[in-house]
């Protein structure tokens, strides 16, 4: 489990700096996550190996179409939860960690009975 919520986070963390910056350097993903360069050598690597990024001669990285589902899954439960703990009086910092936590965890049947929910409740639709 441990490995698949790094996989994730990793992944998380690249699409956010691609999104912000136009690229992805291990220097990025180290800075962002708060972890070691050799932690991000290592994980790239399995990454790597996995089929999820590749790493061009300059060594930047690209989320493959793979890598890019589960980066794209999780990016939006972050966002999805996040808002939705802000809506209900959750702090932003904290929502955001908690978020961060549960995004990893949660089925997928509990998050989409969730996004039914928040659909249902939205005030713009009335």
């Amino acid at each position: 489990m441990k490995s698949e919520k790094t996989t994730e986070d990793y992944l998380e963390a690249m699409l956010m700096i691609k999104q912000h910056n136009g690229y992805v350097r291990s220097i990025d993903v180290a800075q962002h996550l708060g972890v070691t360069k050799p932690s991000v050598t290592y994980t790239t690597k399995r990454l790597k190996e996995k089929g999820l990024i590749v790493m061009d001669k300059d060594n930047y990285i690209t989320i493959t179409e793979a890598g890019m589902e589960i980066a794209e899954k999780i990016l939006n439960r972050h966002k999805t939860l996040t808002a939705f703990f802000i809506s209900i009086g959750v702090d932003e910092e904290i929502a955001k960690e908690d978020a961060c936590r549960i995004e990893h965890d949660i089925s997928a049947e509990t998050f989409n009975a969730l996004c039914r929910y928040i659909e249902s409740n939205d005030p713009k639709k009335e």
